[in-house]
């Protein structure tokens, strides 16, 4: 009885009233719930997606809605493999240009040989993944930073899809592929929509969301997704420990391959061509999705829905500002408000788990 007394006179001096303990359990869990890499980003994305409501009446109406979401799934389905590799502790400036290296090599391949456009698709899918293995074989065996060995394959890429387009094509465009066989098909897979309640929705919202469920699974709840987190933390104590550093970062790199490749055959089987000079500046939007979904730039800290709350305030922002009727210049504008901000938040993210 004693001992049960004698605490519970010196607590009071010591931490103030007896409620003051209750504010401090309560002021740590939500620190600790904020803290966390996606509800900060779900918040904003409520913020905004409240802004345009208000700001631009026509986002009320469901097909404003299902445009804003096909909008937002084009930018997702790529920074969801971003995530994951900057997760790794690494960059890859070549995705957006990526995208477009898929599409044309699809249709050229295609048309200019006079096969079945799905030989073009398996064709580029290679390409896509070929890109990502040498970029990540270059990051892992020559130790350079992944922001100068992908800027090197941006630039590349970039001048290739170009010259190749022009020296094949005669043209800085792709021809028409829509007649050709298996177009159709490949359309459904990548293009098409379906009606939900009188509302045209594109297949590649169901994609992404596919595609950010699987990625939260291989996360949270496999062996590769501890090697993710692993090789990003430190990639030398990983590697002290068993975990295969080369193997996860190259196929990092191939997954973003992945997603530029989907996202170039949804470009392609949509508007039938492809303009070469595309794609430069989209490896921006991407990376500034995952790391406003909470992506540390440091490495080893995100999720994989965080990014896609990043790419829906994205698509909310581009498609409410066309919607409010204002200069669609503005874009950038609240890409980089929403960026710096996005850093801030991250920055006290970081230094509240370091905090004990």
């Amino acid at each position: 009885m004693t001992q049960h007394a004698e605490p519970a006179v010196k607590t009071p001096p010591a931490s103030g009233p007896g409620q003051s303990d209750g504010r401090t359990a309560q002021r740590s869990l939500l620190v600790k719930t904020l803290a966390r890499p996606e509800v900060g980003v779900f918040l904003g994305a409520v913020a905004v997606y409240v802004f345009f409501l208000i700001a631009a009446p026509p986002v009320r109406e469901a097909s404003a809605m299902a445009n804003i979401l096909y909008q937002s799934s084009t930018l997702g389905i790529v920074t969801i493999p971003v995530a994951l590799l900057m997760i790794g502790g690494e960059f890859d400036l070549s995705a957006g240009v990526g995208v477009i290296t898929s599409a044309l090599t699809a249709s050229m391949l295609a048309y200019q040989l006079t096969l079945n456009v799905w030989v073009g698709v398996v064709a580029a899918l290679v390409v896509s993944l070929a890109i990502g293995f040498f970029n990540g074989w270059m990051v892992v065996r020559t130790g350079l930073p992944s922001f100068l060995v992908t800027l090197g394959t941006f630039l590349i890429l970039q001048g290739v899809n170009l010259a190749v387009t022009k020296l094949v094509t005669g043209n800085v465009a792709t021809d028409d592929i829509s007649d050709m066989d298996g177009f159709d098909q490949a359309k459904k897979v990548f293009a098409s929509s379906f009606d939900i309640g009188g509302v045209q929705v594109k297949i590649t919202v169901f994609w992404w969301l596919l595609f950010a469920i699987i990625a939260t699974w291989v996360l949270m709840r496999t062996r590769y997704g501890n090697w993710t987190f692993a090789v990003g933390g430190n990639k030398d104590s990983a590697r002290a420990v068993g975990v295969p550093v080369a193997f996860t970062k190259i196929s990092l790199f191939m997954l973003v391959g992945f997603g530029a490749w989907f996202v170039g055959m949804h470009q392609l089987f949509s508007f039938n061509t492809v303009q070469s000079g595309e794609g430069v500046g989209q490896e921006l939007i991407y990376i500034s999705g995952a790391v406003i979904g909470g992506c540390l730039l440091t490495g080893g800290f995100g999720t994989a829905i965080g990014p896609v709350f990043g790419a829906f305030m994205f698509g909310m922002v581009q498609q409410g500002i066309v919607y409010a009727g204002w200069n669609p210049d503005w874009f950038k504008a609240f890409l980089g408000v929403m960026l710096l901000g996005a850093v801030l938040i991250n920055l006290w993210v970081q230094r509240t788990m370091t905090r004990r």
